[in-house]
């Protein structure tokens, strides 16, 4: 893959990412469950990258694998330059990485208190040396994400859906993370909520100079929050360019298709839209087709297209797109 062109740093380059998972099919027979199918991409420092993609096409566990919640099937995850492969170097990026989770009601313990809850990462990590010094830090991690120090001694069930996820959020910068993968961390929540936490997303990151992989199905919200969006498709990615550039010129026929499905709030402009359907249901990832794995469904479809998988290719300046007839429709 080219090098991704941009002024900034590449803080998190992933390269020939794979994660697969055995299914054990009785009789001995096991089959490879291709979750995360060979994807290449680099997150600049300071950027929120948006990875989107149908429900079941691999984006949260991309996610996971890149934290190493999942050990990688093979390829590469490379921090500041440094390759993550040894348990010290993951032991190392994980008080610089971590995640913000989709639940905001399954992904928090409820026998504990909000405040042990937060100061959790500070403990398993020795990060401080007193119960006063833990007490001011979780005091602080909670008026950064808008709660109270009132919200500290209570527990997860007594809280709305928001305020669980702005609890969540307060753990996950506890460590003072440089990169938070960014789970669907609003798709739990009202539409109301959700626009306050994504604001307050958007302010941490100025804050506090973040790094985000924000993964959603929304594409109003992945519009809205992101520099870059990178689109997959059954654990492979297939384009990936500026948010504004992939929303309004999408070039891969998945990626018309998606952002044709965008809501467009004046009703002109929605009646002259065309909404792009296609015929079929997505193959499994433990079938996945030979060839470009969105052939079964795509209209401009040739035989090249059922032989051979597209790499994901430099067509402009900072765009990539993996498909075979990018020249032609």
């Amino acid at each position: 893959m080219s090098n991704q062109k941009t002024e900034k740093e590449a803080l998190v380059q992933i390269r020939n990412l794979k994660k697969y998972f055995p299914i054990n099919n009785g009789f001995f027979s096991v089959q490879q469950l291709k979750a995360v199918d060979d994807i290449s991409f680099d997150i600049f420092e300071g950027e929120t990258l948006g990875l989107v993609g149908e429900s079941g096409c691999g984006k949260t566990t991309a996610g996971r694998t890149i934290l190493q919640l999942y050990k990688p099937t093979s390829g590469q995850v490379i921090y500041r330059g440094k390759e993550i492969k040894e348990k010290r170097d993951i032991e190392e990026f994980r008080r610089k990485a971590t995640m913000v989770f989709q639940d905001p009601y399954s992904s928090l313990d409820p026998r504990m208190t909000v405040a042990d809850i937060i100061a959790e990462p500070l403990d398993v990590q020795k990060r401080v040396k007193s119960s006063a010094e833990r007490r001011e830090k979780v005091l602080e991690l909670l008026s950064q994400v808008g709660l109270n120090s009132e919200h500290a001694s209570r527990y997860a069930h007594e809280f709305s859906g928001g305020q669980r996820q702005r609890i969540g959020i307060a753990r996950a910068l506890a460590t003072e993370p440089d990169f938070i993968v960014c789970d669907e961390p609003v798709s739990a929540l009202d539409v109301s909520i959700q626009a306050q936490i994504i604001n307050m997303f958007e302010q941490l990151q100025e804050q506090m100079k973040l790094t985000y992989l924000f993964i959603a199905h929304d594409l109003l919200v992945v519009r809205h929050i992101s520099d870059r969006i990178a689109v997959m498709y059954l654990g492979h990615m297939v384009e990936l360019a500026k948010s504004d550039v992939i929303c309004d010129h999408p070039l891969h026929p998945y990626t018309k298709a998606l952002m044709s499905a965008i809501p467009v709030p004046d009703p002109k402009i929605a009646r002259a839209n065309k909404r792009i359907e296609f015929s079929g249901e997505i193959p499994s990832p433990l079938h996945t087709p030979k060839g470009c794995p969105f052939h079964t469904r795509c209209p401009y479809a040739t035989d090249v297209c059922k032989e051979s998988v597209p790499q994901l290719k430099e067509v402009e300046t900072g765009r990539f797109v993996a498909c075979h007839r990018i020249g032609e429709i």
